[in-house]
């Protein structure tokens, strides 16, 4: 079931450079919203800007007390409608619509997945922890940025028993490199191209290099992508993307996609 709600602002806080979390008190959305799901939220009363912005869940649901009755926004206040969601202070609210979309569909060993490989790309993080958080998990998260001023989440997700290995573009922290690069060199020196699933979320060009290597290693991955929206319900067909079985709509049939089905020629920014 999808919700319009006035959440109320619970918590807006700068967590590193230009990136923030906010917490928003929406019970009806945390009670139901699935890893991979995202929220479209009105950001400003006036018509700058008229449309609304879409943000992956980072975190909800009643498991946690943390996030009973809550849901979290991880964003990089880098554009007018985030430098906006900013500034609000709590006790404000905003207008919500969610849980949108569908989420990650999670394997276990029932299904041949005995271990993941979670990979994100700079904001990428968002999504995954509420996954990582959601199920049992038995393997690794690679996170990928250009400086180590930009690493989110790394102890979150190691409280969660992952074992984490960072990339970084200028070789700041961990490997110097492109994440894939890094997704690349695991797969090559580990046993986990066996009956191993990767979840994935990051930019376009990362994730058509997701794809690629999950189809020279025979490995399932599903990826979300991040496409500019207008409606969030999939009425207005502005985030159609071409797969092998037609035209979907990331908002309604995505965001998350199995990689091989993407035709990506079509679809890379």
């Amino acid at each position: 079931m999808i919700f319009q709600i006035k959440a109320k602002v619970f918590e807006n806080i700068r967590v590193a450079q230009e990136y923030y979390k906010i917490i928003l008190f929406c019970p009806a959305i945390a009670e139901s919203a699935k890893p991979g799901q995202f929220v479209n939220i009105k950001v400003s009363d006036t018509i700058e800007p008229f449309l609304r912005r879409p943000f992956s869940i980072h975190q909800a649901g009643n498991q946690y007390p943390e996030t009973k009755n809550r849901i979290e926004i991880l964003y990089a206040a880098v554009g007018i409608g985030t430098q906006l969601l900013a500034q609000k202070k709590p006790g404000e609210f905003l207008d919500i619509i969610g849980p949108l979309g569908n989420g990650f569909n999670y394997m276990d060993s029932k299904q041949k997945a005995t271990r993941q490989i979670l990979v994100a790309g700079g904001m990428g993080v968002a999504p995954l922890l509420f996954f990582a958080k959601r199920y049992p998990l038995n393997g690794m998260i690679l996170i990928g940025t250009k400086t180590k001023n930009q690493i989110l989440c790394e102890k979150d997700f190691e409280k969660l028993g992952l074992d984490v290995k960072i990339a970084t573009d200028d070789g700041s922290r961990g490997f110097k490199g492109r994440v894939t690069e890094l997704l690349k060199n695991v797969l090559r020196t580990t046993q986990y191209a066996r009956r191993t699933m990767i979840y994935a979320c990051g930019p376009h060009p990362m994730l058509q290099e997701i794809s690629r290597i999950s189809k020279k290693y025979n490995i399932q991955a599903q990826i979300s992508l991040e496409e500019h929206m207008c409606c969030g319900v999939g009425a207005c067909l502005g985030c159609v993307i071409e797969t092998k079985q037609g035209y979907k709509r990331v908002c309604k049939e995505g965001p998350i996609f199995n990689a091989q089905e993407i035709i990506w020629g079509k679809n890379t920014l």
